[in-house]
């Protein structure tokens, strides 16, 4: 059985081109378009990483990460914020609620699989 990698992002074209990413990796994936929808998906499919944009309408990534870290379903899932944000000050709010890992757009396939893999292993049918 694939790991499995929940993408969360407002951007249709960045959720197609990670989906594809990670599944030619080797990954199962479910996306989700903001952070309600990712609550849920995360609830119901228990991924077993969240790569997290950090700006989204609605609930921020910021507050998104702190409910999933708050939640005993989801509280040991890996969070990789996933933004344009390349500030420090950026870094420091993610590390605040406790993600995990940050990765800044654009990225290449390469930076991303190697981001994911450090903390899931995709496995190949």
């Amino acid at each position: 059985m694939p790991s499995t990698v929940l993408i969360v992002d407002d951007e249709p074209a960045i959720l197609d081109l990670a989906r594809m990413i990670l599944e030619d990796g080797g990954f199962s994936v479910v996306t989700a378009k903001d952070g309600m929808q990712a609550l849920r998906e995360a609830e119901e499919h228990r991924p077993d990483l969240v790569l997290l944009d950090l700006v989204m309408p609605g609930i921020s990534g910021v507050e998104t990460c702190k409910a999933l870290k708050s939640r005993a379903a989801t509280r040991r899932v890996p969070v990789v914020m996933f933004t344009v944000l390349g500030a420090e000050s950026d870094r420091k709010r993610a590390e605040n609620v406790h993600c995990d890992g940050y990765l800044v757009k654009p990225f290449t396939p390469e930076a991303l699989l190697t981001e994911v893999q450090k903390y899931v292993i995709p496995q190949h049918m």
